[in-house]
């Protein structure tokens, strides 16, 4: 966490917990259920299935919004303040909202870190940040799977009224998930081996590429805090070139500049590369859109990438 940005947040956090606990500030209904806050798209989708009818939910983060940057609202405070249960990835993609979230959980809040549920050898280590791990856990449709036992625990225990119904509505979608994870096997096949290998914007497809077989680079590092250099962008584009990729991916959640000087690099090279569609990587996409669940977002992201890669052939 940036510390030039820790101090104002401490300070927000303390006078709207107190101003939450005092007023009643962003208290929902009474209406006997648990108040639940997940922060990204990926895990409110989730909980709409887990939790279904037998929670109020609130999801932080929408559609287009980066995890990486976000810092916690006043309302988004005082949000916290109110929940019974708080679920987020961790491994530090919410890295703004740490402290926040700690202080929910000296208060008493029950806090879910999904990333901290999955054994640390099935995590990936991010190199660029010493002792940290890669946070793009979703990618990996099995690991997702793992992580979330973790949120039917804690609904199960905080409600125990409704156990059965958390545990049904988690069996039913894991085996949803499972067969997601089944299409992305059989959809890679279609693509030639030697071009499995997918060019984005910033480096949130590591687990994707240890968990289904192909290549993966980003331009920025695995936090879009990093910025990429002119070096980056070259030494990227020569790749490009040297591999005749066909295609490199937008992301939903990054500036579409980042990618597109990839491109100029590469047709500077001599060699010209389609921008082969928006994949999503952070967060979900609008409500009406397929990627709008975390279903329909990694069959988007593997029909987009197969078409792509496969236009030509």
């Amino acid at each position: 966490m940036k510390y030039n940005k820790l101090i104002p947040l401490l300070l927000l956090v303390t006078a709207f917990v107190l101003s939450a606990c005092s007023s009643g500030a962003n208290q929902p209904a009474d209406n006997g259920k648990i108040n639940v806050v997940a922060t990204t798209g990926q895990l409110g989708d989730a909980l709409t299935n887990i939790g279904g009818d037998a929670i109020n939910l609130t999801q932080l983060l929408g559609p287009g919004i980066d995890p990486h940057l976000y810092v916690p609202t006043e309302s988004n405070l005082s949000t916290f303040a109110n929940a019974d249960l708080i679920v987020y990835n961790g491994l530090h993609l919410e890295a703004q909202m740490l402290r926040a979230l700690e202080q929910m959980e000296q208060r008493g809040v029950v806090v879910v870190e999904v990333g901290s549920a999955i054994p640390a050898d099935q995590l990936i280590s991010d190199t660029s940040a010493g002792g940290t791990y890669d946070p793009h856990i979703w990618n990996s449709a099995p690991r997702w799977s793992m992580g979330l036992q973790a949120v039917t625990s804690a609904l199960q225990q905080l409600d125990p009224d409704n156990a059965e119904v958390y545990q049904q509505n988690s069996e039913r979608y894991f085996a949803e998930i499972a067969a997601t994870d089944a299409y992305i096997r059989e959809q890679l096949e279609k693509v030639p081996a030697d071009i499995r290998i997918m060019i984005t914007a910033h480096d949130a497809f590591a687990y994707y590429a240890d968990e289904y077989g192909l290549e993966v680079r980003g331009l920025q590092g695995i936090s879009t805090e990093s910025e990429a250099s002119t070096a980056d962008v070259q030494e990227l584009a020569a790749f490009i070139a040297e591999n005749k990729l066909p295609a490199i991916f937008v992301e939903s959640s990054v500036p579409v500049r980042t990618i597109e000087s990839v491109k100029e690099a590469s047709r500077a090279l001599g060699h010209e590369v389609s921008i082969g569609g928006e994949l999503y990587s952070d967060a979900l996409a609008e409500e009406g859109h397929p990627a709008a669940t975390y279903l329909g977002m990694m069959r988007h992201n593997i029909d987009t990438f197969v078409a792509a890669m496969t236009s030509s052939n």
